[in-house]
């Protein structure tokens, strides 16, 4: 029997990535589609073709339950994917009653979509490393306590534990991926990294001079987003559901990421990065680094991506881009 997969979120980076994943295993893949007027799909134009997405019967948005029943009754998946969210903890300090909206209690309406219409359907929960936020231990854990400092992080914090509540009291297969920084070349551009590597591209370019950012002391776990959507696949083929850190267990600061980045195509950061206040966030996490030991004992996922490897992919990628469009008005 064919599997079918549900993926909310699917025009965002690791939607995606993981569409690409369960269509190589040979997946029917069904992307939920919220009627907006803005709808991008340039990440996954590529395997369009491929995909369902249908405006009217894939149609569903996580504020509304009705539209998540009517979609997976339509579609009857054996698995669902909750990527979706207000993703960006910046905007959740301007916006934090629509963060939870969404990225809270959005997962409460798909969780109970699929209680009412398929307990079997196996779901997975992208929970975040912003959890952890004001870190009580380093490095964290599956059992390490959670000190969110973002309306993003307390949001990531409800979708997580609900997803417990869910599982533990209508024995659903649903399980948290605890996802520390990925990133690539489909990142958003109001995203660090992609900001940083875009910036590179169009300084070397002749396209700009300076960058401005925040804080380049904060120290980050990233890992490549390519490799996290495996894990996320791995955690819904295990018997039992289970929550799993999926990090690289390393840490780099930003000063770091504009070292290798502007290195990578012979320019000195010093030259072009300047401090802007604006960029620093009202409470910085502090050293989140993950310890990823019970997926890589459970699950057998490792990272194959190092970081140095994929900052320089993705300012290569950026190149790529932005050389081709100058092609395209000359």
């Amino acid at each position: 029997m064919t599997k079918r997969a549900l993926i909310t979120g699917i025009t965002g980076q690791d939607g995606s990535y993981l569409a690409e994943l369960l269509l190589d295993k040979g997946y029917e893949v069904i992307g939920m589609v919220r009627r907006s007027s803005t709808t991008n799909f340039e990440r996954i134009a590529h395997i369009q073709d491929r995909l369902i997405l249908d405006p009217y019967t894939a149609s569903g948005d996580l504020l509304d339950e009705a539209s998540l029943i009517a979609i997976l009754r339509e579609y009857r998946p054996t698995e669902v994917y909750n990527l979706a969210a207000q993703s960006f903890v910046q905007t959740s300090f301007r916006q934090p009653v629509l963060t939870g909206e969404i990225t809270a209690l959005g997962v409460t309406r798909l969780l109970d979509a699929i209680r009412i219409v398929d307990p079997e359907i196996r779901f997975y929960q992208a929970s975040s490393s912003e959890m952890f936020g004001k870190v009580q231990e380093v490095p964290q854990t599956e059992r390490t306590p959670f000190y969110p400092r973002s309306p993003y992080g307390v949001a990531k914090l409800y979708g997580h534990w609900i997803t417990v509540n869910y599982r533990e009291s209508y024995d659903l297969h649903a399980s948290s991926g605890i996802l520390f920084n990925h990133e690539s070349p489909r990142r958003g551009l109001e995203f660090l990294p992609r900001k940083v590597s875009h910036a590179v591209a169009r300084i070397k370019l002749g396209q700009q001079d300076q960058l401005a950012l925040g804080n380049l002391d904060a120290e980050r776990d990233w890992g490549f987003a390519g490799d996290y959507v495996d894990a996320m696949w791995r955690m819904l083929q295990q018997d039992q559901p289970e929550d799993y850190v999926v990090a690289s267990g390393q840490t780099h600061s930003v000063r770091r990421f504009c070292e290798i980045a502007f290195g990578h195509v012979d320019l000195d950061y010093d030259d072009h990065v300047v401090i802007d206040e604006k960029f620093f966030r009202p409470a910085e996490v502090d050293l989140l680094i993950g310890d990823a030991s019970k997926a890589k004992a459970s699950l057998g996922w490792t990272p194959r991506t190092s970081f140095e490897d994929l900052v320089t992919m993705m300012v290569d990628a950026d190149i790529e881009l932005l050389s081709g469009r100058l092609r395209g008005i000359s």
